[in-house]
């Protein structure tokens, strides 16, 4: 009898689980599970928790290093222009689309404002509550500052605003008073949203807030709702809108908490994330157009299909505005918000804010943690996901200036943190099948099965820089002789002092380039190029320690990116952090195929050294090794590692005869070959002299029996005296034959 297939645990859905995902929606069988908490029976293992490199030493930088207070602002560097990037899930994921409803359904039959949400509009103070078992009253005057207030609708059913909005009815209650659904009878009776403005008796007052909110209705992008007019009506003002159907991500929660029984179920990261990509191009576009958003949160985000709409847009305000009223919400506004007033800075911060609530059961999110993240110790989400805790202690830093610079910036790095998390997810420990190209590093250049400083990734040169021409002119390679002529440039601009830094180590110079690096930083205490080339000069005088604190503070930088992952985990390899640097070894490794074999390799030497320790991890070494692709130029060197491990391994004859087939069918260097076959007919035939012989088994095409054995090394032995150079090498290599060789007395 066919098993009953499994139901998506998406809310909405009707898939049902074919091979491990949705047949609707795509999303993986695991993803309707609510995320790992402690007390639910799921708890993190303390090598997860040992191997997050959170708790690295960090080298400092931007307002840890800056001077002159606190607060200071970061200048907007070269590093920003180039980020700039282009739908729900990028691409990289999928989420399940929401139901359109029907318009009518939203409209309210009884609309009224529930008591324990009536707050005065002037002071703030509870009004209109109950007493001594008589109902609150919607409407009357503030006990506290005897302002008036009403939260009575205003319009009702079939009233025509301007001669040209018929309302059909109350859909909801905002900040400003209740918005309506109606009817444009001038266009077609398209839906629109009537959104209070202002209640008042002065026109001019009214006349000068409908001025005010007017540039609203030049915003047009796809992504923001559209501001359609302003109208007037009884001494009221109405901004007129875009209906956008859907719902909003923080109605789609609840909805997931009652699929989930009453229990918080955030989004899976991947979706969390996704939905923050896909507004942060609607950021970007208000802030190129002079614009904040202010005050964002779920409840501003509609999704309706596969799309996604940024609404309600009362609290939007030009940058160099300072003396209109500032909107916020209590555990999304930025902290120096109230003293300094919004910014770019202050929407990054309401960004990340809005991704930890999307992703997991944000306790505490206005109270406790009002202005803070709980710690990684104290957080599964942030322990399971380290980038993304990263990006978003750098969205939510205290100093406005340690924030992402643009909304774009922030972009790039999310779209590396959203790789990372559906490669976990999703890959386990198989390698990543493509690769991706970042816009700031190049890839990195594997030579062996070891990494040197100068093999890991470049810094890309931003073509934007005034030098960058010249420096793609420059031709020389010596070293020294580049160093000469990077000092002397005319304009050594940003690009031009880090090529001067990178080649001074190249040189050997490293005072130099310690030097370098310091200017680079005393100018910008932002510029984290300088910071990755300080790790550089670290690694190349095998300082692991200052290697690790710069490669960290990259990390910390650029979350979304693995090469300062690599290059943390081979200062970490060098350090003695083997956790943390198999950690970010495997991150690597399963997210870009660039990183495939460095990782690779890292990860079978720090498994094969716990195997030499006790440990048992032969496997697991062997299984980081078989995760290089045949078409990667490091893969003979992966299969002669491998075979050497095998070995090494002293785990019997079957793994002898494995590391020779290991190396079987590909193109090892005539004596390298050779070498290990007299590596592995010698240790099986010690290992037969011990045990006794194993009929029936071959090692390299030998019977595993001491006289075929002592045969195939005496000929094994004088086939690598054959291949060798040296006389004495030679002699030395046709004595072992000797020492071998089965003697008889024909």
């Amino acid at each position: 009898m066919p098993a009953t297939p499994l139901s998506c645990a998406q809310p909405g859905c009707t898939g049902t689980i074919e091979d491990g995902y949705c047949n609707v929606c795509g999303s993986p069988a695991a993803m309707g599970a609510p995320a790992p908490t402690p007390g639910n029976g799921i708890e993190m293992s303390s090598r997860t928790v040992s191997s997050s490199s959170n708790r690295l030493a960090s080298a400092p930088l931007g307002s840890a290093r800056a001077t002159g207070g606190t607060n200071g602002t970061r200048r907007l560097g070269s590093t920003s222009s180039r980020t700039r990037a282009a739908r729900l899930g990028a691409g990289i994921t999928t989420v399940p689309p929401a139901p359109v409803p029907d318009p009518l359904a939203a409209v309210q039959e009884n609309p009224e404002v529930p008591e324990n949400r009536r707050f005065c509009p002037n002071c703030g103070n509870p009004v209109g509550r109950s007493r001594q078992g008589r109902a609150g009253r919607p409407e009357g005057f503030c006990p506290n500052c005897r302002a008036p207030f009403s939260f009575t609708p205003k319009l009702k059913h079939g009233d025509l605003v301007a001669h040209q909005y018929e309302v059909v009815g109350a859909i909801a209650h905002g900040g400003l008073g209740w918005i309506y659904l109606a009817k444009d009878k001038n266009v077609s009776d398209r839906w629109v949203v009537l959104k209070g403005l202002l209640n008042s008796g002065d026109p001019d007052a009214l006349a000068a807030a409908i001025a005010e909110q007017r540039f609203l209705a030049q915003v047009e992008h796809p992504l923001i709702v559209e501001i359609y007019n302003f109208v007037t009506h009884d001494d009221a003002g109405y901004i007129v809108m875009e209906y956008v159907a859907g719902q909003s991500l923080k109605d789609i929660l609840k909805d997931r908490m009652k699929a989930a029984g009453g229990a918080y179920s955030p989004f899976p990261v991947d979706q969390a994330v996704a939905y923050i990509l896909e507004v942060l191009p609607a950021f970007q576009y208000l802030h190129d157009t002079g614009l904040l958003y202010c005050d964002f949160k779920p409840d501003n985000i509609i999704q309706a299909g596969d799309s996604i709409k940024l609404i309600d847009l009362g609290g939007v305000r030009r940058i160099d505005d300072l003396d209109s009223a500032i909107y916020g919400t209590v555990g999304y506004q930025a902290p120096e918000v109230p003293d300094v007033g919004p910014s770019v800075a202050s929407d990054i911060y309401t960004l990340g804010r809005s991704l930890v609530s999307l992703a997991m059961e944000f306790r505490g999110n206005t109270s406790t943690y009002a202005t803070t993240l709980p710690s990684v110790n104290d957080t599964p989400l942030f322990q399971q996901y380290d980038s993304l805790y990263r990006l978003l202690a750098k969205c939510c830093a205290p100093n406005p200036g340690d924030r992402f610079a643009t909304a774009d910036e922030l972009r790039t790095q999310l779209l590396g943190v959203l790789r990372e998390v559906v490669a976990a997810d999703r890959h386990g420990e198989r390698p990543a099948s493509h690769s991706t190209a970042s816009l700031l590093f190049e890839p990195p250049v594997v030579e062996g099965d070891r990494l040197q400083w100068d093999n890991l990734p470049r810094l890309r040169v931003d073509d934007a820089d005034p030098q960058a021409a010249w420096l793609a002119s420059i031709s020389v390679t010596d070293p020294l002789e580049k160093l000469d002529l990077l000092v002397k440039a005319q304009n050594p601009s940003i690009e031009v002092q880090l090529a001067t830094a990178y080649t001074a180590v190249e040189a050997g110079d490293l005072s130099r380039a310690d030097a370098t690096v310091g200017q680079i930083l005393a100018d910008d205490p932002w510029e984290w190029r300088a910071v990755w080339v300080a790790g550089l000069a670290a690694l190349a005088r095998q300082d692991a320690p200052n290697a690790q604190a710069a490669f960290n503070a990259v990390y910390g930088q650029a979350p979304g990116e693995l090469a300062p992952k690599l290059a943390l985990a081979m200062a970490c390899e060098e350090g003695g952090q083997p956790d943390i640097a198999e950690s970010l070894y495997l991150t690597c490794l399963r997210t870009d195929a660039n990183f495939t074999a460095p990782a690779a390799f890292g990860l079978a030497r720090i498994r094969s050294q716990r195997h030499s320790e006790g440990q048992g991890e032969l496997e697991a070494a062997i299984a980081a090794l078989d995760m290089v692709p045949t078409t990667s130029r490091s893969f003979v060197s992966a299969r002669r590692q491998k075979a050497a491990l095998l070995v090494a391994s002293g785990a019997g004859l079957d793994a002898l005869s494995a590391a020779l087939e290991s190396v079987a069918a590909v193109r090892l260097d005539p004596r390298d070959r050779a070498q290990l076959r007299v590596e592995v007919l010698a240790a099986a035939l010690a290992d037969v002299q011990q045990d006794g012989p194993r009929p029936n088994v071959l090692v390299g095409g030998v019977p595993a029996e001491a006289p075929p054995l002592q045969d195939g090394l005496e000929a094994a032995y004088r086939e690598l005296a054959g291949l060798t150079e040296k006389r004495d090498e030679r002699i030395q290599l046709v004595d072992e034959a000797n020492k071998v060789r089965r003697w008889t007395w024909r």
